[in-house]
């Protein structure tokens, strides 16, 4: 038996398994994330996520994918997983430092907010954006830890999200594949997406995804650096700094814990 918690933040979903009060489930670690992940035969989420004492932090946070795969980061997954920490008394500073796959980044608690520093992005020279065929869209390619797409549209709601989300992801021209965000500018302070993540399909929110739009409407003078971004499931609100450090900041809710059958 296997217990769990599940979290959301903005209600982009997951199942969170406690490494540090028991011992992880041995076995196929990515079968069990398809398993857990499965809206109708299982839990139901956008992933899974691993608490575990870190090498380089006290914590390390793992992420997979409702398809198996690993995932280098997953912004509102680590506002979760930190608000996780402190909800058990794990973590007691307001402050620190948790271990993932995109490096070491840190988080820090505000009332009913978790923000976390998601540290630097990377962009092409110059911002240069990407011709993607066959739709005629120009996407901007960014790095946060992981692979996104950002593509300005008049109006995300008109996106075929379903058919134009699973074609971008697997471009020839990403090859580690990639997480794909439509973006409508409402006005400087303000931005609307919608998401295609990697390995799962249309979310509710993407941390990391709502970073990279922040990050690329700032660089094309499309917001200011503060920038609130409006999704599916809420708001995130995100900061790009003259460092080229991006600060995210959210809500996060438990929603309930059980057993699952090992």
């Amino acid at each position: 038996m296997i217990n769990f918690t599940k979290m959301h933040g903005i209600g982009n979903d997951f199942v969170i398994l406690d490494g540090i009060g028991s011992e992880l489930p041995a076995g196929n670690l990515a079968e069990l994330s398809q398993q857990v992940s499965s809206r109708h035969r299982g839990i139901g989420a956008d992933g899974l996520i691993l608490v575990e004492r870190g090498k380089n932090a006290p914590w390390r946070m793992r992420m997979l994918n409702p398809d198996g795969s690993e995932s280098e980061m997953c912004g509102n997954g680590l506002r979760c997983f930190a608000r996780y920490l402190l909800d058990l008394g794990y973590e007691k500073a307001a402050e620190f430092p948790v271990e993932t796959g995109a490096g070491v980044l840190v988080v820090s608690s505000s009332k009913d907010k978790i923000k976390v520093d998601m540290g630097r992005y990377s962009v092409p020279p110059k911002g240069t954006p990407t011709p993607i065929l066959p739709y005629g869209l120009y996407g901007f390619p960014v790095s946060m830890g992981n692979p996104h797409l950002v593509i300005f549209v008049p109006d995300v709601a008109a996106v075929p999200l379903a058919t134009w989300g699973p074609e971008l992801e697997n471009h020839a021209a990403f090859p580690e594949r990639t997480n794909v965000h439509f973006v409508q500018v409402i006005d400087r302070g303000n931005v609307r997406m919608r998401t295609w993540e990697r390995g799962a399909g249309i979310t509710l929110a993407c941390g990391t995804g709502a970073c990279s739009v922040g990050v690329v409407s700032s660089l094309t003078g499309k917001s200011e650096p503060e920038v609130r971004i409006q999704l599916p499931g809420g708001e995130l609100f995100i900061e790009v700094r003259p460092d080229q450090h991006v600060m995210m900041s959210g809500p996060t809710a438990t929603v309930f814990s059980g057993v699952w059958p090992s």
